[in-house]
């Protein structure tokens, strides 16, 4: 399966997206990166119509706008481009009213969501980098740290999943990590080079002298001075304290990583069903609609989209 293309589009929607493209190329004068960024909105959203069974562009009805919008909202896009997303789904209806192909435009009533307004910020890539840069590595506590930070932005995991993570989680040689979230459901999440490179180093360097007391035994990967797993308050704080070290003004917390990595991938191009599946969402809207992703899939996607794969 590719990651790329429009393979996973109805092929009536996708001739839809291509007739429109090249109206805002001739007929609009539009710059290549204004279709560019049109293009990876609505490829999104045809295909998120695609996999609820719509096929025919005026069968579309303003419920399957917002629910792709919430979508958006829910995997962590930034507001900013779910504002984009919307503007460029509102483009393409009003165009094929315009074009006789629809009778209505369901696009005219939806506007941004409130819940946008209360999501954490979302980082750039490089304050996410300056963040990971600001542990010192060269001790015990510092190389645990540093382990942490890039498994929480390499997989978008929650801070109950991390603390909790076990060695026998880490199926680094198929490159995956298998997470427990919530309601004891797993999931298979793939991990970056970067990530397994300094979960590595951690736990031949730093473990070992964590080790040595007498809480030592578990089979838990990251552990604090005691042995034991660490509190979800000691990650809460370590988030702060590196993203004041790394001179990040906005307020950062483990979620804001969850966050970064969901709106990094869907930005880079990633689509909407490989990163819902990433994050354990199992029904982001009122129905199941979404479908298997086979593994080797999540890993192309991984590797292509995330900036650190």
């Amino acid at each position: 399966m590719s990651a790329s293309g429009d393979d996973r589009i109805a092929p009536s929607l996708a001739l839809v997206l291509e007739r429109y493209e090249e109206f805002l190329l001739v007929d609009k004068g539009a710059s290549g990166n204004t279709v560019s960024s049109y293009g990876l909105d609505l490829r999104r959203y045809l295909e998120d119509l695609t996999g609820r069974g719509v096929t025919s562009i005026d069968r579309v009805r303003v419920e399957e706008i917002r629910a792709h919008v919430m979508m958006l909202v829910e995997l962590g896009l930034a507001p900013s481009s779910v504002a984009r997303a919307i503007s460029a789904v509102r483009g393409l209806h009003k165009f094929m009213m315009i074009e006789g192909d629809a009778a209505a435009d369901p696009s005219e009533s939806v506007e941004l969501p409130r819940r946008a307004r209360t999501l954490p910020e979302v980082l750039s890539v490089d304050e996410i980098v300056a963040i990971l840069e600001a542990p010192d590595v060269t001790t015990v506590f510092g190389l645990r740290d540093r382990a942490i930070l890039e498994t929480f932005y390499a997989t978008g995991m929650r801070v109950s999943e991390v603390r909790t993570l076990t060695a026998s989680q880490l199926l680094f040689e198929h490159g995956l990590v298998r997470v427990i979230g919530k309601g004891n459901k797993e999931r298979l999440v793939p991990i970056g080079r970067s990530a397994r490179g300094w979960i590595e180093r951690y736990r031949s360097e730093a473990r070992p002298e964590l080790l040595r007391s007498p809480a030592a035994g578990n089979d838990v990967v990251f552990l604090n001075s005691r042995g034991a797993p660490l509190s979800r308050n000691a990650l809460w704080k370590m988030s702060k304290e590196y993203a004041l070290r790394a001179g990040v003004a906005a307020a950062v917390h483990p979620h804001t990583f969850r966050h970064s990595f969901a709106t990094h991938l869907l930005e880079g191009g990633a689509d909407l069903r490989a990163v819902q599946e990433m994050l354990g969402h199992e029904d982001i809207t009122t129905t199941q609609i979404y479908t298997h992703v086979d593994r080797e899939y999540l890993r192309e996607v991984h590797r292509t989209y995330h900036p650190r794969g």
